[in-house]
């Protein structure tokens, strides 16, 4: 039988301890209540998967808990235990909401078949809404935008991930959308139901680091006039993301390293060990291996987090993918701010594929937005675009359009001359696919992929 969290409910000590005492000793977690009032309140505040009840109780019935338990926790399942003669009685219970019943005395066979019937409901219950959340992800796809091969490998391989409790390491630059892709990650794994908990390591001051993560207990330090849970605690069932993983000090690292290990911690000023259940994603925008030849990272934890590695391309090595990005975010700003812009022009579509986005996503972003204030219109044209996208300059670089050259093809027009920037850059760097990723913005697998791809045309 599959082990759950029982609630026995009756006024006869006798017969709650004797049902406590059989429960336990087939695996499950037992809590007793005398009445159906404590019932109700032991309900609202712990996890309960069934509750056992009386029918005839003083005060509150079993029937009328069963009706207050299906308002307050419909997915707490009831089954009622009825003397044997009142079966009328338990077939009520059925129609308000009862899953099953046992009569009293309560032949341990019965309850036996009953039970193991009630968790194996559960058990399907839970893995159909699994089920739907899967598909409603895989059809609302990743929390990321993006076709492009880049892009794809990337949401390939963390989908994968996803499915297991592995370590996962992201890197990118800033602006990338690590943190949402953390989410996605968490959004397609078993923990999806739990927390999703961010800790931002480089916002921290050092000296609150530990207590933020572990915790403190009432006199730790200065200040810690109460017991304080950490962010691991309020992770709990769910995904901890600690983001700019590379920013943490070396005594902390020695800290998080002891807890990847078991997932054992102890709050600062405490000398008892947690145990926690939390599937942990870290994402950095510094080079890790750089830090650990400086001696600013520790290498044993970096093996830890490097379980599973993704790597988010800049923008520059994804250009394909600005045209839906820039179409999400028009979309996405124009209702907040009820602005009539609904496109873009060819001209400012091609400006926008050519700028050299340092802040990546997030600069896009921002730029969308800036514009869709600023636009009277429904279109956005050449001259909409802010100052460091629209100036003249920019005209003579070699990723910006006329608008004259489109022609109704911007994608593949794009696409060639991404080619052929790439290529020169090449030659100019002697065939040197680092060096020319570097001076490109690239990342060498972006850049391999782009290669492998036109060689395959």
């Amino acid at each position: 039988m599959i082990p759950g969290t029982f609630l026995v409910v009756d006024d006869e000590k006798t017969q709650r301890e004797t049902l406590r005492k059989v429960l336990e000793s087939w695996g499950h977690t037992v809590q007793e209540a005398s009445n159906g009032s404590k019932a109700l309140e032991m309900v609202k505040g712990n996890p309960i998967d069934v509750i056992m009840t009386d029918l005839r109780m003083p005060g509150m019935t079993g029937l009328e808990l069963l009706k207050a338990v299906k308002d307050t926790r419909p997915d707490v399942d009831v089954v009622v235990m009825t003397a044997y003669g009142s079966v009328e009685k338990a077939v009520e219970a059925m129609q308000v909401g009862a899953v099953d019943f046992v009569t009293k005395p309560v032949d341990l066979d019965q309850l036996e078949m009953v039970l193991r019937r009630t968790m194996d409901r559960k058990r399907l219950v839970r893995e159909n809404k699994s089920l739907r959340r899967r598909l409603e992800v895989s059809v609302r796809g990743f929390r990321l935008l993006g076709d492009s091969e880049a892009m794809r490998d990337v949401l390939t391989k963390a989908a994968r991930a996803a499915e297991t409790d592995a370590t996962v390491l992201v890197q990118g630059d800033s602006g990338t959308g690590k943190e949402l892709l953390a989410h996605s990650i968490h959004d397609l794994s078993p923990r999806a139901e739990g927390p999703f908990v961010v800790v931002n390591c480089a916002a921290l001051p050092e000296s609150l680091v530990e207590s933020e993560l572990f915790g403190h207990v009432k006199g730790a330090f200065t200040g810690a006039d109460r017991d304080r849970p950490g962010r691991v605690n309020q992770a709990e069932g769910g995904t901890l993301f600690l983001d700019e993983i590379g920013d943490l000090s070396l005594m902390v690292q020695v800290k998080l390293l002891r807890f990847l290990q078991d997932r054992q911690y102890t709050p600062v000023g405490s000398d008892r060990v947690h145990q926690a259940s939390v599937r942990v994603v870290t994402a950095t925008h510094r080079n890790l291996e750089k830090r650990i030849s400086e001696g600013e990272f520790r290498e044993d934890l970096f093996f830890r987090l490097n379980v599973i590695k993704l790597e988010l391309p800049p923008l520059s090595a994804r250009r394909e993918d600005i045209p839906q990005l820039a179409a999400h975010f028009l979309v996405k700003y124009a209702k907040r701010y009820e602005r009539p812009v609904r496109s873009f022009s060819n001209e400012a579509m091609a400006a926008l594929m050519g700028y050299n986005y340092r802040g990546n996503v997030r600069e896009l972003e921002n730029i969308v937005e800036q514009v869709v204030v600023m636009t009277t219109g429904e279109v956005v044209h050449r001259d909409d675009l802010p100052g460091q996208v629209n100036s003249p300059d920019m005209k003579n670089q070699p990723g910006v359009l006329a608008a004259s050259q489109v022609n109704g093809d911007l994608p593949a027009l794009m696409d060639n001359l991404e080619k052929r920037i790439i290529m020169e850059t090449l030659a100019q760097f002697d065939g040197n696919q680092s060096s020319a990723a570097r001076h490109l913005g690239l990342t060498e697998s972006g850049l391999r992929y782009k290669l492998a791809k036109w060689k395959s045309e």
